[in-house]
């Protein structure tokens, strides 16, 4: 009689609401490349890329089609009288810096319309140019990512301690076995899971063991992207030595501590 196969490893739950039109904030420090990285996904001019923090104020919206050869065959295949493929919203969000949580530079508005998207476009900047203003004076890419992240969970720590108040709140109100009360003490117990993720454990939110309908719940990953001068010689470093470095980096912030 053959072996029985072993039964495959449960795959992990993916963080974020499945969805044709979710929104992607764009987000680093100022002047490290986003409203040009904006530019070239939206393939319009309406980030405002300039050589000077805070160019861009109010977020910059655009509304981009995702190429996907499955919908093409789609499409061909049955030849529908309209065709609607995914979206991608991208947001050009303004600069983030140190002290943002605590409402430095365009802070708590700058947080506000972080906690809007799907995921993030995180930016960092890892050129040298004497032209180019860096915020914090010098150009450090691993500093930078520190200070997004750590920006980012303290103000995440100050939104679900909001959030738990409000629906604990609710949920003693509501009457027992109802429909809003089982749906609030289910938010209750996911709200508590992250706030013991991120300010006791001090963990990313993406290393938490979530099921299927907590993932749901929750905001998609971070997808770091790496500003530099092709044209450069630095560029061949970067390639290699600041690559695997940042990789490094990526790792430890989200399996911290």
């Amino acid at each position: 009689m053959p072996p029985k196969k072993a039964a495959a490893p449960a795959e992990k739950a993916k963080l974020g609401r499945p969805s044709n039109n979710l929104k992607m904030g764009i987000v680093g420090l100022p002047n490290v490349g986003k409203s040009s990285l904006f530019n070239v996904i939206a393939k319009c001019d309406l980030g405002k890329a300039a050589n000077f923090p805070y160019a861009t104020i109010d977020p910059e919206e655009a509304r981009v089609p995702v190429p996907d050869e499955r919908f093409l065959w789609l499409v061909d295949l049955y030849k529908p009288k309209s065709q609607i493929p995914a979206f991608l919203t991208c947001i050009d969000i303004a600069g983030l810096t140190a002290g943002a949580s605590t409402g430095a530079g365009l802070g708590n508005a700058f947080l506000s319309h972080v906690r809007a998207v799907d995921g993030i476009f995180q930016v960092v900047r890892a050129f040298d140019d004497a032209e180019v203003i860096h915020v914090e004076g010098d150009v450090n890419p691993l500093r930078d990512m520190e200070i997004i992240s750590t920006e980012l969970r303290l103000k995440d720590i100050e939104w679900v301690e909001k959030a738990l108040d409000n629906a604990r709140k609710i949920a003693r109100s509501a009457g027992n076995n109802s429909l809003e009360d089982k749906k609030k003490k289910e938010e209750v117990a996911i709200l508590e899971k992250v706030l013991k993720l991120i300010q006791e454990d001090n963990r990313d939110v993406r290393k938490g063991d979530w099921n299927s309908k907590e993932a749901s719940t929750l905001p998609a990953s971070v997808l770091t992207l790496v500003s530099v001068l092709e044209a450069s010689e630095s560029f061949k470093m970067t390639k290699s030595a600041l690559f695997e470095t940042l990789e490094n980096l990526i790792t430890q912030l989200v399996e911290a501590p």
